[in-house]
Parts: structure tokens; C-alpha cells; sequence
């Protein structure tokens, strides 16, 4: 395939797109703006948390988009005694050679799921995390490269804090992405009850048992891994105007400069912002940005990245006023900068 994407290919490209999320569609209810962030984390080679209460199909949608896609996908479940080793691997001694071999980690895989990463331990945190910016694994002195594409979804939950280690802002940093996933609406919720109650049972043996949302993918993927890797090429074909590049820029300085926030955003976070926006741009059938894709991932990118003062947390704002703030300086500049949540 030619270097440059023409409009044949990148046709072929958001059928791809379209067609992966409509196989998801078949098992997941709701959660498209999930889905699509879940892509666009996967096509921009980023990492995203997941926050949301239990029973959100969280796990259910990582299954689903691996078997969607023809990827490998491993599930880990963080709790206070998981050691590095439980991720990473370790050398083991072998007792037929009486020599170390390596037996790696779950962390070699396309796609991890970390349930309730804020479960484990600082140490194994740091451990996964150093693995997610650095893509590689030293083991026994050998150093290993992750598998192409790799990708960690974290999840965690906002409500229950009792035995959990809250990510510091450095880590936190290292996700491209932080989406806030809410309960389903009511329609949507009568589809997966009515689904749920028609699934029926599945033999096992001689016995049975009742069928889970699980059960119903098959494993036939839509397309093959090259078709992945030309989606993912396709995303840097996305055109990023200087204005775009520009209103970015702005939104982090003002981040770093209001008087509400002890933490503003780093540059980490405006690369985050583009190679996104530029996600978000292929999946809408799209060769170029457009401010909305900046304002709808704003949140996503940018309120895990900044923290507030303990001024403004004892006048009761919120992270999100305050960057809702800052957004609708940048896009109506000529608006007063006197505002509610300036403190």
C-alpha cells in the first residue's frame, strides 16, 4: 500500500471501523462513546482508565473488542498481594536443566485488562506502568518488547476506597485516556434485561449452565490484524491544522495558570490531545480535525491530568467546572474572564 492513504483506502478503512463497532453492538447494549474511545485508544497506541461503579460490562467490552479484532487479551485482577512478578513474569529454575528459564508475564498480550488496578500495591503499579510508557520487560537481564499493538485498559472504582492506593498524578499521566462510564439509560437497560433473560442455557458435559453475554461472540473477527495495522497508519494520515495545534497550546497554558489549580496539564497531555483528536477524526469518517473532536475528548484527556486547589475543593468546585471554564474561554475568547469558578 502506498505511503499517503487515497479516499478508496480510507473508505476501506472506516468500513473497518464502522464494521467493529456494529460486532460489538451485538453484545454490548449503550456505551457507543465507551466503544469509541476504547478505538481510539487502540488505533493512537495509547493506554485508558476506566472509571465506573461494578456491572458496567466493563469486562465484557475488552472481551469483545479483542475478539472483534483477532487480539490476544488477558485479565488481571489487582488486589492488596499481587507482586510485579504476577505481571511481568520471573525466572523460574527449571529442574530437568537445572537452568533459570524466563516464564513471562500475562503483561505479553495485545490487550490487558487491569481490573481495579487501584487495588495492588504502589510497587506492582509503578511495575505496570514503567512496562505501558517503555513498551519493553527486563527479565533475568534479557530485555523484551511487548507485543505490537499493546494496549492496557484500567479500570477502578470511584466509589469504594476502602483497601485501595490512589494513582499518583505522575501515573495517572502515563493514561492517554480517563473515561467516566454512567449506568445505561432505561431503554437500553430493558434491551440487555430482555437479552440477558433469552439467552438460555449451554451444555457442559453432561451437566449445563446458564448462558452469559459471554458466551454469545463467536471468535470470527472482523477482518485480520493488517487490516488494524492500515487503520492505525490511517490515523497519522489525519490532517492537524497550526490553529488546532494552537487552541491546544492555549488550553494547557491556562490549565497551568488558574488560580483554582495546583496542577495544570503537562505536555504529555496536548500529544494525548492530538494523536486522539486525530482517533476520533478516521472513526467519523474524517481526513482532517475539527474543534468539536477537541472539545468532546477535553475531558477524557485532560480532568485526570489536573488537580485543584485546596481553596477551590473547600468552595465546592470541581474539576470538571473548572475545565469547562477554560473551554469556553478558548472557544469564545471575547467572553468576560470573570467567572463563577475563578477563585
Amino acid at each position: 500500500m502506498a505511503d499517503t492513504f487515497d479516499t478508496l483506502q480510507r473508505a476501506e478503512v472506516t468500513n473497518y471501523i464502522e464494521q467493529v463497532r456494529q460486532r460489538i453492538g451485538t453484545v454490548v447494549v449503550g456505551q457507543d462513546i465507551v466503544v469509541e474511545r476504547l478505538l481510539i485508544a487502540l488505533l493512537s497506541s495509547g493506554h485508558i482508565l476506566l472509571q465506573g461503579v461494578p456491572g458496567l460490562a466493563k469486562t465484557l467490552l475488552v472481551s469483545v473488542l479483542a475478539k472483534s479484532i483477532s487480539l490476544h487479551f488477558s485479565r488481571v485482577q489487582f488486589t492488596i498481594d499481587l507482586l510485579p512478578s504476577d505481571i511481568l513474569g520471573s525466572e523460574v529454575l527449571d529442574p530437568h536443566t537445572q537452568k533459570f528459564v524466563v516464564n513471562k508475564g500475562s503483561i505479553f498480550t495485545n490487550l490487558m485488562l487491569a481490573d481495579e488496578i487501584n487495588r495492588a500495591a504502589p510497587k506492582v503499579q509503578s511495575a505496570l506502568l514503567e512496562a505501558m510508557q517503555e513498551r519493553k520487560v527486563t527479565l533475568g537481564g534479557t530485555t523484551f518488547p511487548l507485543h505490537a499493538p499493546f494496549l492496557v485498559i484500567a479500570t477502578q472504582n470511584p466509589v469504594e476506597q476502602a483497601g485501595t492506593f490512589e494513582l499518583p498524578e505522575a501515573q495517572l499521566d502515563r493514561f492517554m485516556l480517563c473515561h467516566r462510564l454512567r449506568y445505561p439509560t432505561q431503554e437500553e437497560e430493558i434491551t440487555v434485561l430482555r437479552r440477558n433473560a433469552s439467552l438460555g442455557i449451554q451444555r457442559e458435559g453432561s451437566g449445563a449452565i446458564a448462558k452469559t453475554e459471554f458466551d454469545v461472540l463467536d471468535n470470527e473477527p472482523v477482518g485480520d490484524l493488517e487490516d488494524l495495522v492500515n487503520a492505525m497508519r490511517a490515523v497519522h494520515e489525519v490532517h492537524v491544522s497550526d490553529a488546532f495545534v494552537e487552541h491546544v497550546a492555549i488550553i494547557l497554558g491556562k490549565t497551568r495558570r488558574h488560580p483554582a489549580l495546583e496542577l495544570g496539564a503537562s505536555p504529555r497531555a496536548g500529544i494525548s490531545m492530538i494523536k486522539a483528536s486525530r482517533a476520533r477524526a478516521l472513526i467519523h469518517g474524517r481526513d482532517y480535525v475539527v474543534p468539536e473532536d477537541l472539545y468532546s475528548l477535553a475531558e477524557d484527556v485532560l480532568l485526570h491530568r489536573i488537580r485543584l486547589t485546596y481553596e477551590a475543593l473547600a468552595e465546592g468546585f470541581t474539576g470538571k467546572m473548572v475545565l469547562e471554564e477554560i473551554l469556553s474561554e478558548v472557544a469564545s475568547p471575547n467572553v468576560s474572564q470573570s467567572s463563577p469558578v475563578a477563585v
